[in-house]
C-alpha cells in the first residue's frame, strides 16, 4: 500500500456537497456549544438510530450488534490569487453522514479481512443543513438500508468460507469494546474579514511579478470550521470539532534542461490571529519567489550515498513516512502488508536515544498550532497521548477499534475523511531525543563525517514538499521523501551550494540505524496525509537529525520546454 503526505492540497469534495454561503464570517452551527448539552442534531440521530437498531435486531438475519452515525459538517472559505489578481473566492457549507453497521459478533463480523478485498460499506450521503427531523431521518433510513444489505452480503461471504475461518479462528477479533462517552464542545466561532484576506493575498501574489524565473505561482487563503457528531448503539453521543486557517504559497519554474522546480511555504493556525504579522508573511512569500529563481539556476543533483542533515521539518516528514505508517495497527493484521514491526514489540526499532509519541490532545507545540489535534477519534474514543517508542524500544501500535494481538482496546487513532471507513491513522507525531547538540555542533559533526568517509560533499535538506511510502508486500519496502531545498555541504569550508532535482530514497530498517545525533531545536511540519481512510490533517514535530548515510536519486525530468515567448510585459 502506498501512503502519501501532501502539504499543498486541500482535501477535495464533490461539488454535490457544496452550498453557497453569502456571508463573510463563520456562523454558528445549530448546536449548543456548552459541554454536556444535547443538540437537536444529536437527538434526531439518536432517535433514528435506536428505532432502526431495534427493528433490525428483532427482524433481520443476520442481526446487527453495533450501529453508528457520524455527521461531518463543514464551512469552508477560500481565496486564491496569482500575479496580483484574484483567481477565485468561494464559500461552501455542507453536511454529510457516514453509516456503520456491524453484523455478527465483535470477534467475527462483516469487517473481517476477506481475500484481500477492500472493506467499504459507507459512502458520504448529503444531509440537510437544517435540523429538520423528517428530512434527516429519511436520509438515514435510506442509507442504513443500503449499508445493511451490503454488510449482509459481505458477512455471508466471510462466514461461508470455511477455510478462512479455520485459518484465522485463533487470531485477532474484529472490534473492541469501549466505554460509551458523552461530550459536546464546539470550537470557537472565529470572526474574520474574508474580503480583507482576499485583498491581502491579491497584493502578496504580486510579489512574484518581479522574479523572472517564476512561470507560475499562487497564494491561497483557506478557512475551515468542522463539526463532527457521532452517536452509536453503545450509548455514545459526541459533538466536537476544530477551526483551521491556512496560507499556502507556491512558485514554479523550469530549469534550462527542462526540469520542473518548485518552492513552497505554508502557515497553519486555529485562529488567524496566530499567523505571523503581515510583513513577516510577505517576507516569506518573497523568499519563495526568490527561491524559484535560485533553483532555476542551480546545478542538477547527482545520485550519491553520503552523510546528511535533515532539518527539523524534513526529519518530521522522514519519521511520518518511514516509521509512522508502519506502526498503524490495521497494517499488522493485513497479510498483504509488509508488517515491518508486527513481531517487534519490546524490541529496539530506533536508536536508543530516540522516543516517539503520538498525541492528538496537543493543540500546539511551543507556540505553533498543530493540525492533528482532536478530542475524540472517529469511533468515539477519547483522544490520549500514546508512547509508541521509548528509548528506541517499540511499545505499541496506533490502534483503532480493530484489536491487534495483545492490544484489545483502541488508543484513539481511528480516523477517516467523509465517505471512508475508519482505520488506524497518525495524529500529532512528536520525536524526542536524549542525544541533542546545537545546530552549529551538528553541522560540525556532519563535516567530520564527510571527511571520515572521504566523500566529496554531504547534503543538507532544508525544505521538503511531501513524501510517500510503500508498505505492501507486493512492492519494495521503501520510501521516498521529496525535498524542495537541498544544499551540498563541502568539507573544505566552501559555501554551501544549492542543487535541484533530489529525491531521498531508502528502506526503513536500514535508514533508522543511520541516525547518529539530533539538534536541540524541534520544528513543526503540518500537512494532509492520504491513505485508505482518505485525507486527514496530521502534524509532525522533530529536531534536525544527522544521518551517517543517506541515499538520493535524481528527480524525474520530463524535459519540459520553456515558453517560446517572454512573459507579458517583459518583451524587452
Amino acid at each position: 500500500m502506498e501512503e502519501a503526505l501532501r502539504v499543498w492540497v486541500w482535501p477535495r469534495r464533490r461539488k454535490a456537497f457544496a452550498f453557497a454561503l453569502p456571508v463573510l464570517l463563520f456562523l454558528p452551527f445549530h448546536v449548543h456549544s456548552s459541554e454536556g448539552a444535547v443538540s437537536p442534531l444529536v437527538s434526531i440521530l439518536n432517535d433514528e438510530l435506536n428505532r432502526e437498531f431495534s427493528v433490525l435486531r428483532s427482524k433481520s438475519d443476520p442481526a446487527p450488534y453495533y450501529m453508528a452515525y457520524e455527521v461531518i459538517e463543514e464551512q469552508n472559505d477560500s481565496a486564491s490569487a496569482t500575479m496580483g489578481a484574484l483567481l477565485q473566492h468561494s464559500k461552501n457549507h455542507w453536511r454529510t453522514v457516514d453509516t456503520t453497521v456491524r453484523l455478527g459478533t465483535p470477534a467475527f463480523d462483516n469487517y473481517h479481512p476477506y481475500k484481500g478485498l477492500p472493506v467499504r460499506f459507507t459512502s458520504p450521503v448529503v444531509l440537510s443543513l437544517d435540523d429538520n427531523s423528517n428530512a434527516i431521518r429519511q436520509a438515514l433510513w435510506s442509507e442504513t438500508d443500503r449499508v445493511y444489505r451490503a454488510a449482509a452480503r459481505r458477512f455471508a461471504q466471510v462466514t461461508t468460507d470455511q477455510q478462512l475461518i479455520a485459518e484465522e479462528k485463533e487470531k485477532n477479533g474484529d472490534f473492541t469494546t469501549e466505554a460509551p462517552e458523552k461530550f459536546a464542545s464546539l470550537p470557537e466561532v472565529v470572526s474574520y474579514d474574508s474580503n480583507a484576506w482576499a485583498k491581502k493575498i491579491r497584493n502578496w501574489s504580486g510579489k512574484f511579478k518581479s522574479h523572472p524565473g517564476v512561470l507560475g505561482s499562487t497564494v491561497n487563503f483557506s478557512a475551515r470550521r468542522e463539526i463532527r457528531t457521532l452517536v452509536n448503539t453503545e450509548g455514545s453521543a459526541l459533538q466536537g470539532g476544530n477551526n483551521l486557517f491556512r496560507i499556502e504559497v507556491n512558485g514554479v519554474g523550469i530549469a534550462p534542461d527542462g526540469m520542473d522546480v518548485q518552492a513552497f511555504d505554508s502557515m497553519e493556525a486555529a485562529d488567524p490571529a496566530h499567523f505571523p504579522k503581515d510583513d513577516a508573511i510577505q517576507a516569506r512569500i518573497e523568499r519563495v519567489a526568490a527561491r524559484v529563481d535560485s533553483l532555476v539556476n542551480a546545478p542538477p543533483a547527482e545520485p550519491i550515498f553520503c552523510p546528511a542533515i535533515l532539518s527539523g521539518k524534513a526529519s518530521a516528514v522522514f519519521f511520518h513516512e518511514i516509521f509512522g505508517h508502519r506502526i498503524e495497527g490495521h497494517r499488522q493484521k493485513d497479510v498483504s502488508e509488509g508488517q515491518t514491526f508486527t513481531r517487534m514489540v519490546g524490541q529496539e526499532v530506533l536508536p536508543s536515544f530516540i522516543g516517539v509519541e503520538f498525541d492528538p490532545t496537543r493543540r500546539n507545540y511551543k507556540g505553533t498550532d498543530l493540525i492533528g489535534y482532536y478530542d475524540f477519534d472517529d469511533e468515539g474514543v477519547r483522544a490520549r497521548p500514546v508512547k509508541v517508542v521509548e528509548n528506541g524500544v517499540l511499545k505499541t501500535f496506533l490502534l483503532s477499534r480493530s484489536p491487534v494481538g495483545e492490544f484489545v482496546h483502541s488508543n484513539s487513532h481511528g480516523r477517516r475523511q467523509a465517505g471512508r471507513e475508519v482505520v488506524s491513522r497518525q495524529s500529532n507525531l512528536i520525536v524526542e531525543s536524549s542525544k541533542q547538540i546545537g545546530q552549529d555542533a551538528l553541522r560540525a559533526e556532519l563535516v567530520r563525517e564527510i571527511k571520515r568517509q572521504n566523500k566529496p560533499y554531504g547534503l543538507y535538506f532544508e525544505e521538503v514538499s511531501s513524501g510517500y511510502t510503500t508498505t505492501g508486500r507486493q512492492g519494495l519496502q521503501a520510501f521516498t521523501v521529496v525535498p524542495l531545498v537541498v544544499y551540498r555541504v563541502f568539507p573544505d569550508g566552501r559555501p554551501d551550494e544549492l542543487i535541484r532535482g533530489v529525491d531521498i530514497v531508502g528502506t526503513p530498517l536500514t535508514s533508522f540505524q543511520k541516525i547518529v545525533a539530533t539538534s536541540d531545536h524541534p520544528e513543526v511540519f503540518n500537512g494532509f496525509c492520504g491513505a485508505e481512510s482518505g485525507s486527514v490533517p496530521v502534524s509532525a514535530v522533530s529536531p534536525a537529525i544527522l544521518v551517517s548515510e543517506i541515499e538520493t536519486q535524481k528527480k524525474q525530468n520530463i524535459q519540459r520546454k520553456l515558453p517560446m515567448l517572454p512573459r507579458p510585459g517583459e518583451e524587452k
